[in-house]
């Protein structure tokens, strides 16, 4: 028992300090995913062995008590924190506690939202008007930041009250969760590295940090943000469901996240409506890291009640975390395709987000010695998405003065020769065009799906060409036979077949995929589409001069000297001359079935219904449209589809005609039911 007593005793005090940093200083040094494993090992123990829970265990609290530097507030109703569900099976385990809790045969309808990864907070109106904003703090007392909200351009200072809605109580306490989108926090990171201070490790922290400033004009200057997800006192009116009262809310002006509250009639269907949503969650322009389950109406809500730190209404659906700390076993350098050299972190194995991560990218020198970040050194690492996995930050707290500083090499690793850091630019290059993995990351670029998408050949048969000499540059693949094939690996006829097929049939391609597959720095796909609509063959595109290339909307100086350089060395000219005696046909680019979008911009933002981005986006340039990644008074049209980003925002500021899936189809003349 002993040995219990002290477990506990050593888990209490390690999330006792990581409550501190996390809460209070805004300075995690674990990930999430880590924090949770102690907290829910510590709940299993204190099950386990009731008679060792003392008062001041973490598992009797909600947050941290409130910095001594603010004044505080105290809730007059207490702001507890969710308890967690990590599965199904914890699911369908909630939705017998409330059944079984409310003893009757009640049908139990559920609202499903993303759970916004943010500062709880609760701000105070009487008669319509602000007076008192506060963090939850530890549920019971917060602190006054008043000032900081203020600064929050989303929160009202003054309710709405119009004819047609209801008018607004007396006295109006609202909760909240305030956060920063994921630009922003980029683009606020960026800038705190140029400055040589500390990133920080999430959007969550970044917001928690700006809004708990003691000099409220730090705060005005960071973007925040704040959706509201539910409401302390409140006098007259009254609501009978949750989604009701978001309802009201909105309409006295407060931002919901109205278009994901879903309506769910079983947790069967909570519990397919939360994959749904864990499945984008890359696709928001915040970070979430769960979603949040609450029982609709409010008079369940009451009889079901509260437990000791949470409601029994209510519980998050943890997702797979997104962040792990790890440790750095030894750093080396990767030569890309343009010859720019990448630090790349080997890890000791750690997953994050269902995938074992044993690699993450430095980026380069000046983000290795801002972060100062050492082989050996414990670090937090991010994967969102299909993201390359990146270190965050360095936990300096951990190290043990036998970590390494890593220097990046004077040479090429790949080639040996002498690295050059041209002014102007961040990385280091390799400028030796015959260098092996500048070689090997052209052709994996060439046979890309953006470019001229050869089905079956892979990294792994590239190496084997390379290494047995068949292939030398893109140009070679189209010399490979069959007997070549059959000398690699694991290729056996019938496979050989149909990669030679493949390649021939890359032949028949568009001018813009055949540009992007040259690989020139700058050049991605849409600006290749540009160049192909502009010049029509790639002899004219060749003899370009700078001037001609900068009168096109779209190509800038630095796009337009990277095509003059690519075309003024002897071997690149020499290579195409070789691809296109290869045979290459380019298909003619259509006028387009509607003139209504000749020249017209476009924006995409979302996850359309049925098309995939990539098709949306060839539609576009196939009828004579334009992309741009942007919003500006310049655009046309935005095409918005599920979980759209700040681009719609943007959008509906300036007027700019915003088209859904099937709008954009009629645009082009396509109907829905159309094979094409």
């Amino acid at each position: 028992m002993d040995e219990i007593a002290k477990k506990i005793k050593d888990l209490s005090e390690t999330i006792r300090r990581n409550n501190q940093l996390y809460y209070v200083l805004d300075d995690p040094e674990i990930s999430d995913g880590e924090y949770d494993r102690l907290f829910v090992e510590l709940l299993d123990l204190e099950k386990q062995y009731p008679e060792l829970i003392v008062p001041d265990s973490p598992t009797q609290r909600v947050g941290a008590e409130p910095r001594k530097a603010f004044s505080q507030v105290k809730h007059t109703i207490p702001m507890l924190s969710l308890g967690n569900s990590f599965n199904d099976q914890d699911l369908t385990d909630f939705d017998k506690r409330v059944k079984r809790f409310l003893g009757d045969s009640t049908p139990i309808e559920y609202t499903v939202e993303p759970k916004i990864d943010g500062l709880a907070v609760e701000i105070v109106y009487k008669r319509g008007s602000f007076t008192v904003a506060s963090t939850r703090g530890d549920g019971y007392v917060g602190e006054d930041i008043t000032a900081n909200i203020k600064t929050i351009l989303t929160v009202p200072l003054k309710l709405t009250q119009r004819k047609g809605i209801p008018s607004p109580p007396d006295l109006l306490e609202v909760r909240g969760e305030v956060y920063m989108e994921t630009a922003a926090f980029e683009k606020l990171n960026r800038g705190r590295l140029q400055k040589s201070l500390s990133p920080f490790a999430n959007p969550r922290n970044a917001a928690a940090g700006s809004l708990r400033q003691l000099d409220h004009r730090i705060t005005v200057k960071r973007p925040l943000n704040m959706f509201c997800y539910g409401i302390g006192t409140i006098t007259e009116p009254s609501f009978d469901t949750y989604y009701e009262m978001m309802l009201a809310l909105q309409k006295w002006g407060f931002r919901v996240n109205r278009p994901h509250i879903n309506l769910c009639g079983s947790i069967r269907d909570v519990i397919a409506c939360c994959h749904d949503i864990e499945e984008k969650r890359h696709q928001f322009y915040y970070e979430i890291d769960g979603a949040v389950i609450k029982v609709n109406r409010l008079d369940l809500q009451a009889r079901l009640g509260m437990k000791s730190r949470s409601p029994r209404w209510a519980i998050a659906c943890k997702f797979k975390p997104t962040q792990e700390t790890t440790r750095i076993i030894r750093i080396d350098v990767q030569v890309g395709r343009t010859g720019a050299l990448t630090p790349v972190a080997h890890l000791e194995p750690v997953e994050i987000g269902g995938v074992i991560v044993r690699r993450a990218t430095l980026h380069n020198t000046d983000e290795i010695n801002r972060k100062d970040t050492r082989e050996g050194d414990t670090v937090v690492i991010q994967r969102a998405g299909d993201v390359i996995p990146e270190v965050v930050k360095v936990v300096a707290s951990k190290r043990t003065g036998k970590e390494k500083k890593f220097d990046m090499p004077a040479h090429c690793p790949a080639c040996g020769s002498t690295i050059v850091k041209k002014e102007g630019e961040v990385a280091l290059r390799c400028e030796n065009l015959l260098c092996p993995a500048q070689v090997r990351g052209a052709l994996k670029h060439f046979v890309s799906k953006g470019a001229m998408n050869v089905d079956g050949l892979g990294e792994k048969i590239l190496d084997q060409l390379m290494a047995k000499e068949l292939v030398h540059d893109e140009a070679d693949l189209y010399n490979l036979t069959l007997e070549n094939l059959l000398t690699l690996d694991k290729i056996k006829e019938k496979s050989a077949k149909n990669l030679l097929n493949a390649i021939e049939k890359s032949k028949k391609t568009t001018l813009a995929k055949f540009i992007f597959s040259l690989g020139m720095r700058h050049v991605g796909e849409y600006v290749a589409a540009i160049l192909a609509d502009h010049f029509r063959n790639v002899d004219m595109l060749q003899k370009a001069k700078e001037t001609d290339l900068l009168a096109i909307d779209g190509i800038g100086p630095q796009i337009a000297e990277s095509i003059i350089s690519y075309f003024e060395d002897e071997q690149k000219r020499t290579l195409i001359q070789r691809l296109l005696e290869e045979g290459f046909e380019f298909e003619a680019t259509p006028t387009g079935s509607s003139s209504t979008i000749q020249g017209k911009v476009f924006v995409l933002t979302g996850t359309l219904p049925s098309l995939r981005r990539s098709e949306a986006k060839e539609m576009i340039v196939k009828n004579g449209g334009r992309i741009t990644s942007s919003v500006t008074s310049k655009t046309d049209f935005v095409i918005s589809g599920d979980s759209p980003g700040s681009k719609l925002r943007k959008a509906e500021s300036l007027n700019v005609p915003i088209l859904e899936e099937e709008s954009f189809m009629a645009l082009l003349g396509i109907s829905k039911t159309s094979d094409e």
